[in-house]
């Protein structure tokens, strides 16, 4: 998207990232010459799902960063510290947080078993605070130092309200924290924001979960939400904190009008807690 190098030399540790979105952000960060550590528990395939974090980082050492692939669980406390300690002592420092790492179930509150609660709270609201938290005193040691969530704009419409309450609760539990850690943090210069995509992602979530073949014919590419992170996280931290951006919005911003390298062979579809334009 862009031939600039903002984040060459930083070093960006991410929760999950084994593939899908996260990996896109793995992978466009390394072409600016990022340092990549992924926290992840896909140790081994399976062959429900492609990739491991193996194969993750040797895709980000390809093309052209440094990955450093660590085994753990983002709802454990000791494989955080774990991993940050790694990134810290293997590059020097942490400059980037992103919190990807997510379970999705969209089942109805009497239909959703209570397990699938339990995970979908743990993931993404402990794990992103574990993660962060953990980052936070590198962060502020850190080079245009970023927090940035994978989770929605804050949109209380009773149509998202009632749709899925656990999920709902769970991904908008990330962007209050993330919205928290900039009114906390922005003393210290640390941005902190959240991006979601405007419609449909061609991951293997939306594939298995969401509509098969149909879903990804009216979805885009991972791509487009990795070309708005690398974006945002390029930005001044002191003065782009406290968002809950939208990737397209991003891109616009960039000078980016022509979305059509991003796929979508059908009727684009929205995104869950994405309103149509009126």
């Amino acid at each position: 998207m862009t031939t600039e190098q903002a984040l060459a030399g930083r070093t960006m540790i991410m929760s999950g990232g084994s593939r899908g979105i996260g990996l896109a952000i793995g992978i466009a960060a390394a072409r600016q010459g990022a340092n990549v550590v992924l926290l992840a528990k896909t140790d081994l395939p399976d062959p429900r799902l492609p990739g491991t974090i193996h194969t993750a980082a040797a895709e980000i050492e390809e093309a052209g960063g440094q990955a450093l692939a660590v085994v753990g669980d983002v709802r454990d406390e000791e494989s955080v510290a774990r991993a940050v300690e790694q990134a810290v002592e293997r590059f020097g420092g942490i400059d980037i947080c992103v919190n990807n790492a997510s379970a999705i179930a969209l089942a109805s509150t009497e239909e959703l078993p209570v397990k699938r609660f339990d995970l979908m709270t743990s993931i993404q609201l402990r794990g992103t605070y574990l993660l962060t938290r953990a980052c936070l005193p590198h962060l502020r040691e850190g080079t245009n130092p970023h927090i940035l969530s994978l989770s929605p704009p804050l949109n209380l419409s009773p149509q998202w309200l009632g749709a899925h309450p656990a999920y709902t609760l769970a991904k908008y539990g990330m962007s209050l924290l993330t919205l928290g850690w900039a009114a906390e943090y922005a003393e210290h210069g640390i941005a902190a924001n959240c991006l979601w995509p405007e419609t449909l992602i061609a991951t293997a979530a939306v594939q298995n979960l969401l509509g098969g073949d149909a879903a990804i014919e009216k979805a885009r590419t991972p791509e487009i939400v990795a070309d708005a992170a690398v974006a945002i996280l390029g930005r001044p931290a002191r003065e782009c904190t406290g968002n809950t951006f939208v990737d397209v919005d991003v891109l616009r911003e960039a000078g980016v009008t022509d979305l059509r390298q991003y796929g979508g062979t059908g009727t684009l579809e929205y995104d869950i807690f994405v309103d149509p334009p009126a």
